[in-house]
């Protein structure tokens, strides 16, 4: 199953591009991912390119109103539908405004990393980082301690 990543705004924080680096690197040898960097606009602009760039994909919202699961039930939904033969999952990280209710009111669920809100560049990494841990759990690795 394909994993897309759309984003609003390209990172610019070094530790985040290090971060982000780091983790394409590891996932590259377990999924097919896609990270697709949108441009900045108005709010309602910036919903309305998520939507389009995640068209035909199971769309995950991220948003710290969402619901709240740990490694295990991420990794279970994930499994669930790639069972469903789905054809990919497109995650959705927001601008600093974050998400427009259009693209809530569309998503196939709307998912919280933290009740924090997270810059938008850190919650790619922290995406990152469970996509890959994920991968590890599901090939019995250790990096899941």
């Amino acid at each position: 199953m394909k994993l897309r990543i759309c984003v609003i705004g390209k990172p610019r924080l070094p530790y985040a591009r290090a971060g982000l680096a780091e983790y394409e690197k590891r996932l590259e040898r377990y999924t097919r991912l896609e990270l697709l960097y949108l441009k900045e606009g108005p709010q309602a602009q910036e919903g309305q390119r998520l939507l389009e760039a995640s068209e035909g994909y199971r769309r995950v919202v991220l948003d710290e109103r969402g619901q709240m699961v740990d490694t295990q039930a991420l990794r279970a939904r994930l499994e669930s539908w790639e069972m469903q033969a789905e054809k990919g999952v497109a995650f959705l990280i927001g601008g600093a405004e974050g998400h427009a209710q259009a693209v809530r009111d569309r998503a196939d669920w709307v998912l919280a990393l933290s009740r924090l809100t997270l810059q938008h560049e850190l919650a790619l990494v922290v995406l990152l980082e469970q996509l890959y841990r994920i991968e590890t759990l599901k090939r019995g690795e250790p990096y899941h301690r």
